[in-house]
């Protein structure tokens, strides 16, 4: 585990949100809130192999009705929106949702490169995209006038009212695991907010960015950890194994069998609770609970992890 970034001194844990409806929102948030969850999180896709809603708009009407809880995107595609406009959004959800409680989780995605097409945004350039985005967006919610003239955005004097609740913006947590990741999280990024990764590969990734962040002489008076985690609950390891690569594996359009046995939680609530604290143990402090399993099911998963598992992990 890092020792030069400041790792939070508390664990949350939050729901990734899957919404289709209004009932079915209704239904879902309040559960959510009962069980003791302290955060609901959102992923982000212009199209894909699945429904699923603009977050920036689901969260901030989740938002309005439970405002004591955290929200947060794991991950927003940034690259396939201008800035500006994204800029502009974020501080008005933040503005609603009231101060400290929103994180703008951003990353690039790229698994599905034709809503890069669909977007008119190549696909090869999301990640220099990203890293312009995130000082863009920062500065408009900082700066009185900014003008900018980069390699992939241009524009002059604009002033963007009003700014966000958040004092500063809310904070910006950088997805992915590829070292251009890691240095986009070290050098600009507030937190890291990756998925499909093993304790030890959280543990270097937190290193590899306290190492960057400390070589550009950046100094991080606070940086989130937190993962997106997909979880499974099942009578036995293997049973929730089964469940959880046929969901993910029609997610993401491939094989999840493999990718399912390394990455998830699965099993027991014990088995699930220890696969959790070698992440802890790693440096993530803040959970996104993503609960992989058949529809019907899902919150009788997200009940029982919340209720059986949460209890077990400590710092």
């Amino acid at each position: 585990m890092s020792n030069s970034l400041p790792l939070e001194k508390r664990l949350r844990f939050g729901a990734i949100a899957a919404l289709w409806s209004r009932e079915q929102t209704l239904s879902t948030i309040d559960s959510i809130a009962k069980w003791g969850y302290e955060a609901v999180w959102a992923g982000d896709h212009v199209a894909f192999t699945v429904p699923i809603n603009d977050p920036l708009i689901q969260l901030t009407y989740l938002s309005a009705l439970y405002p004591k809880l955290v929200y947060g995107t794991c991950v927003y595609l940034l690259p396939l929106r201008h800035p500006v406009a994204v800029a502009k959004m974020v501080a008005a959800a933040d503005s609603m949702m009231g101060s400290d409680h929103f994180i703008f989780g951003v990353g690039v995605g790229g698994e599905f490169p034709r809503e890069y097409e669909a977007c008119g945004v190549p696909i090869r350039q999301r990640g220099g995209r990203a890293t312009e985005a995130i000082g863009i967006i920062k500065r408009l919610w900082n700066e009185p006038t900014v003008e900018h003239h980069g390699k992939y955005f241009d524009f002059g004097p604009i002033s963007m009212m009003p700014k966000p609740a958040t004092p500063g913006g809310p904070p910006i947590w950088v997805g992915g695991r590829a070292e251009a990741a890691l240095k986009r999280a070290a050098l600009h990024g507030d937190g890291w907010m990756p998925y499909v990764v093993t304790a030890k590969r959280y543990s270097d990734g937190l290193d590899f960015i306290g190492r960057e962040a400390e070589r550009s002489g950046r100094k991080l008076e606070r940086f989130g950890t937190g993962l997106l985690l997909f979880c499974a609950l099942g009578p036995t390891v293997e049973a929730a194994h089964k469940t959880a690569t046929e969901h993910l594996s029609l997610r993401y359009g491939m094989d999840f069998t493999e990718p399912a046995r390394r990455y998830c939680a699965l099993g027991r609530p014990a088995d699930v609770a220890e696969k959790i604290s070698e992440l802890i143990r790693a440096g993530a402090r803040e959970f996104a609970i993503d609960c992989v399993s058949r529809f019907h099911e899902r919150d009788q998963q997200m009940e029982q992890f919340a209720r059986e598992v949460i209890p077990l992990l400590h710092l």
